[in-house]
């Protein structure tokens, strides 16, 4: 057994590079390139990236719409780093914090020619590390000598996308009784991704049979819902209500999935929480940033099912997408179970905006 790093492993040490601010080299078809998340760039660094060659500010397509750049790539956009600029004007094109206080970001270029395979594998990056989906490239020739002399992480896209775009492996790592106000008969289950990413769980009431369709629920992480008892979502009310609705049955299954804010992590929720103050509903802070409306794997909740030893479920949600993902992972779902708790006077336009924007059946 080699002691290397395999594909998956490096996909998650060039992460952590990426959100320490370290740049990774990425290679695909005999062109490498060096990259590093914007919003962790330092001036020394920018500086360093410079002498390597012109630098390109890849962003996605929904942050360039909000900039009225074009977006050339189709769902990406390459926008021309002038020599000049520094890391304000960098921030403030990836960052929409200050967009209306300063909407002025241009003119910007953005580049046309070339493949932008390696700058639409460095948005990827960033995304799954939680960072602003906006990253610096600049095409090297010698990538994997540069690699060596500067200690950095060397990604193949030939060998690291295929890792990247598949669901990951959970792994049980254990289970033990936890007795809960919703019901004294509960086990907790932790899981493990082989990608290194976060830990996810399963919350089982009862002792629910394999044979017959179990009542579950997905529920993301809501840090500000199911901990603070923020008013803003209605995530806690109906991680409660789903919990209480098991304990009322005797049997059912909570999987609690790690990823918080839609999948773009707790300081990108966050920033998209800010620009809510600001005006914009919950999808076009999500868009201004740079992301989706949506960037859960719902896979995940399919895998974490199927070790559990179920196949069909009648799925506590207000959410067809994730009935429509729950039947394409082979997760039968016979009934459609409501949950409409949790509307406050907060998050009434909130809620409104997931009916209209998102199909959620409120």
């Amino acid at each position: 057994m080699p002691l290397g790093p395999t594909p998956i492993e490096r996909l998650n040490r060039a992460r952590a590079d990426l959100r320490m601010g370290v740049p990774v080299v990425l290679a695909a078809a005999g062109r490498h390139a060096v990259i590093v998340a914007a919003e962790e760039l330092s001036a020394e660094r920018l500086a360093a990236l410079r002498a390597l060659g012109p630098v390109a500010l890849a962003i996605t397509v929904r942050r360039a719409e909000t900039l009225k750049a074009r977006a050339y790539d189709g769902d990406i956009a390459r926008i021309v780093v002038p020599p000049e600029a520094g890391l304000d004007w960098i921030s403030g094109v990836a960052d929409p914090a200050d967009d209306l206080r300063a909407p002025m970001k241009g003119p910007l270029a953005s580049e046309r020619e070339g493949d932008a395979a390696l700058h639409r594998f460095a948005i990827q990056l960033a995304k799954s590390a939680h960072l602003l989906p906006a990253a610096l490239v600049v095409p090297v020739v010698d990538g994997i000598g540069i690699a060596r002399r500067e200690g950095l992480t060397h990604l193949d896209l030939d060998s690291a996308a295929p890792e990247f775009a598949r669901a990951a492996a959970l792994h049980p790592v254990i289970a033990a009784r936890v007795p809960m106000r919703a019901a004294e008969a509960g086990r907790l289950h932790v899981f493990r991704p082989e990608d290194g990413g976060e830990e996810h769980y399963v919350i089982e009431i009862g002792r629910p049979p394999r044979d017959k369709p179990v009542l579950a629920r997905l529920h993301s992480a809501c840090f500000t819902g199911d901990l603070l008892g923020s008013l803003k979502c209605d995530c806690g009310p109906q991680l409660n209500a789903a919990l209480e609705q098991m304990g009322a049955e005797g049997a059912g299954v909570l999987l609690y999935l790690n990823q918080e804010g839609r999948g773009i992590g707790l300081a990108n929720k966050m920033r998209a929480y800010s620009l809510q103050d600001q005006g914009f509903d919950t999808v076009e802070a999500n868009h201004r940033l740079g992301f989706e409306d949506d960037e859960r794997d719902f896979r995940l909740g399919a895998g974490l099912l199927r070790s559990m030893g179920f196949g069909s479920v009648r799925l506590l949600t207000n959410n067809p997408a994730k009935i429509r993902m729950m039947e394409a992972m082979g997760i039968k779902v016979v009934e459609r179970v409501p949950l409409r708790v949790g509307r406050t006077p907060q998050n009434d336009a909130y809620l409104a905006t997931k009916a209209k924007k998102s199909g959620h059946l409120l």
